[in-house]
């Protein structure tokens, strides 16, 4: 049986398509759709988080909800079949392009972090400093699982989100990425298969390249997310013993699955007895009034793995795990290793969490980070060619496709030529089937030199195009 928020939201979509709404106009506020609908309000705005998700709809902070322009809407793509690949080498391409990103003199939408000038770094710097004047020398290197109270804080964040974890099964690692790569280890050999979504987080991919793991990838739809028959034929097929994806904000599409999908998925997880690894680094990220529950919300038994580095400072390089009984496990894996994460930067950033200073940051960067995500995507649909579609998701990337058979590491290397740099698809994938497509980060301040950036990166795909 569908459930009653998708059932409102094609019936809001299909409201979009007949003309009755038309891009620019506001639809009615939560409220007034729980009045006329009949349904909760929890209903409603689901319905409306969906629609937006899909790109139907645009969040304004403070005014509701607006129909989104549809120049270029997200077309219905054909997915990718389910990809299995015996060998995955696609490190040195990595490594090459986030070299290439480092230049100061790039207007970097190839990165994968927010604009920096969005965190409190005068506040960061002040608990640094208070740790710094009271540190002890037993203080000095905190061995796993890490400083008690960052996981005390860790925990009561759970908590405030209706998620029951305790300290002791959170393990405090080197961002969000060793958290990942440790839980992978804990639960691989070399040969094993691995599922990761396609296309995925190069970081999964090089994981896994570096572990000498075999990859299903599983495809991701821009609309509805993880293509949950294809994980079905992949677990069925296949000896997989894990799984490593996004619920959340998917890097990097940006869709998130909703409530049915993720019962549906976690039921075949626990079908064929495979271990989920939860990356849910955009977690405090979301769009909307109300923060989606992790998998591991669901169940005890998922990894669940985060960090601050993209709401508070890349360079805290503070992330964790939250991994139930596999906590020893993955502490002796750290201790070989890492050894430890920066005690100063885990006592530092406990207490900057004490102040309370934390969620009002959050509040005020979520609502940035959208109002700068509108205006690159109303900028982009305006200036570029009508064979590319622009998909908006959530959290600060946009997805964007050009006529299938192109290749956008073509694109890539003309805008860095030019000082602009995009991520091109082919870091996504194991295989061919993203070439066309490249990722934007559209956190950064819209400005003379961005909005130029946009107009000449609009350009250069027209010409390309034009040149095929």
């Amino acid at each position: 049986m569908t459930s009653k928020y998708r059932r409102l939201a094609r019936q809001l979509q299909g409201q979009i398509e007949a003309g009755v709404w038309q891009s620019g106009d506001k639809l009615p506020s939560l409220r007034d759709t729980v009045k006329q609908s009949g349904f909760s309000l929890m209903t409603v705005l689901n319905a409306y988080q969906l629609l937006e998700s899909q790109g139907w709809i645009l969040a304004q902070p403070q005014s509701g909800y607006r129909v989104a322009p549809r120049q270029h809407s997200p077309a219905n793509t054909a997915r990718p079949a389910l990809h299995a690949a015996e060998a995955v080498d696609i490190n040195a391409f990595i490594f090459n392009v986030l070299q290439a990103g480092q230049r100061s003199d790039c207007v970097a939408f190839g990165s994968a972090f927010p604009d920096s000038s969005l965190f409190p770094q005068e506040q960061l710097a002040r608990s640094l400093s208070r740790v710094a004047r009271h540190l002890t020398p037993d203080q000095q290197l905190v061995l796993p699982p890490g400083c008690a109270e960052l996981r005390r804080a860790i925990a009561r964040r759970y908590a405030a989100r209706g998620t029951e974890v305790a300290p002791e099964e959170i393990v405090i690692t080197s961002g969000a990425l060793e958290a990942l790569n440790l839980s992978l280890q804990v639960l691989t050999r070399p040969g094993d298969w691995v599922v990761v979504e396609a296309p995925a987080f190069y970081g999964a991919l090089q994981a896994i390249e570096r572990l000498q793991l075999k990859a299903l990838a599983v495809p991701v739809d821009v609309a509805s997310g993880l293509d949950l028959g294809a994980l079905a034929d992949a677990l069925g097929r296949y000896p997989v013993k894990a799984c490593w994806l996004m619920s959340h904000c998917q890097n990097p599409l940006g869709v998130s699955l909703g409530a049915e999908s993720r019962s549906r998925l976690l039921a075949l997880l626990r079908e064929h007895q495979v271990p989920l690894i939860e990356d849910d680094v955009y977690a405090e990220l979301y769009d909307g009034e109300q923060a989606p529950l992790p998998l591991r919300a669901l169940d005890r038994d998922v990894l669940h793995c985060s960090s601050f580095s993209k709401t508070l400072a890349t360079g805290l390089r503070i992330g964790w795990v939250s991994a139930g009984e596999r906590a020893p496990d993955i502490q002796r894996l750290q201790l070989m290793s890492t050894l430890s994460t920066s005690a100063p930067m885990q006592l530092a950033l406990a207490d900057y969490l004490a102040s309370h200073h934390y969620d009002r940051h959050l509040h005020t960067l979520r609502r940035v980070l959208l109002q700068r995500k509108q205006r690159f995507y109303k900028a982009l649909c305006q200036q570029l060619p009508e064979q590319v579609c622009v998909h908006p998701g959530g959290g600060y990337f946009l997805w964007l496709s050009l006529p299938d058979g192109m290749d956008a590491t073509r694109l890539y290397h003309r805008a860095l030529s030019e000082d602009i740099t995009i991520a091109p698809g082919r870091m996504f994938a194991a295989g061919d089937q993203f070439r066309h497509c490249f990722r934007l980060n559209v956190s950064l301040p819209w400005n003379s030199r961005t909005e130029a950036a946009i107009a000449r990166l609009a350009a250069l795909a027209r010409e390309l195009i034009q040149g095929c």
